[in-house]
C-alpha cells in the first residue's frame, strides 16, 4: 500500500539531507509509529510520502501511484495528512465549512456532503461543534475538526504528525480511543511513545534520517539502550 525506496530529502541542495535511503513497505490496515528524536526525519518522511517534499534521490508509492506532479490529486484522496498544528488546516469560519471545503473541492454534491460530515462529527463526538468558530475552539477541539476534516474524505490512509501534541490528558485519552476505532491505514509521527504502544502494532525508530530499527512495537519500546542511543 505504501513504499518507500532508497527515499532521500534535501532541504536544501548540498546540505546533509533530512532522509537519507529510507527503505520501507506499509501494509493495507497497519498501524506504523514513526518515533525518533527531533530532527530525526518523522515529519519530512510524512510530508514526502504526499509529495509535499520532492524527493533528492529514491521514490516512493502510495496504493500503487507513484509520488509524482501528475498522481498528486488523486493520490491525496487515497492517502490524507493531518498536520502537527490544527492551525495551519483549519482556515474556513466555521467546522462545519471546513470539513465541506475538501468534498466540496471535488466535486461531491451538497446533500451528500452534509452527510458524510455529520456522521464524521458524530461519530467524533464533536457534532455540537459545527457551527462554531474554528479560532474559538480548544487545542483539543482543534485537533478532532482537522482529523473530521480529512475523515470525510474517506481515505483509504491516515498520515498523523504529532497527534496528541498539546492535548490535556482527558483530550489525549479521547483521541487514543478514536484512533484505535479506525479502519484505515495508519502511520502516525509522535513523541508519545504511550501512544505508539496502544495505537501502533508496529514502530519504526528513526535516528538522523534513516532507519535505526523497524519491529513490533513492544519489542521496540523494551529496548532501552536502543532508546536511549536514538535521543528517546
Amino acid at each position: 500500500m505504501i513504499r518507500a525506496e532508497n527515499l532521500s530529502i534535501s532541504y536544501v541542495p548540498g546540505e546533509n539531507p533530512a532522509l537519507r535511503s529510507v527503505s520501507l513497505c506499509v501494509e493495507k490496515a497497519e498501524r506504523v509509529a514513526l518515533i525518533g528524536a527531533n530532527g530525526a526525519g518523522k515529519s519530512t518522511l510524512l510530508l514526502a510520502l504526499v509529495g509535499i517534499l520532492p524527493p533528492a534521490a529514491g521514490s516512493a508509492s502510495v496504493c500503487g501511484l507513484a509520488v509524482e506532479k501528475k498522481n498528486l490529486r488523486l493520490l491525496r484522496q487515497k492517502a490524507a495528512f493531518v498536520f502537527q498544528n490544527p492551525d495551519d488546516q483549519l482556515f474556513m469560519p466555521t467546522v462545519y465549512e471546513d470539513i465541506a471545503f475538501g468534498p466540496r473541492n471535488y466535486g461531491v454534491s451538497e446533500n451528500l456532503i452534509k452527510e458524510r460530515a455529520m456522521m464524521i462529527l458524530e461519530e467524533l463526538g464533536i457534532a455540537h461543534l459545527a457551527g462554531r468558530l474554528a479560532g474559538k475552539l480548544s487545542g483539543g477541539e482543534k485537533r478532532l475538526a482537522a482529523l473530521a476534516g480529512v475523515l470525510v474524505m474517506e481515505p483509504e490512509i491516515l498520515l498523523l504528525d504529532e497527534p496528541s501534541s498539546f492535548l490535556d490528558p482527558r483530550a489525549r485519552r479521547r483521541l487514543i480511543r478514536i484512533l484505535r476505532g479506525l479502519g484505515q491505514t495508519l502511520i502516525i509521527a509522535t513523541h508519545d511513545l504511550d501512544l505508539a504502544r496502544e495505537v501502533c502494532g508496529r514502530t519504526i525508530l528513526l535516528q538522523e534520517g534513516r532507519i535505526a530499527a523497524d519491529a513490533q512495537t513492544p519489542r521496540i519500546l523494551r529496548d532501552a539502550r536502543l532508546l536511549q542511543e536514538c535521543g528517546l
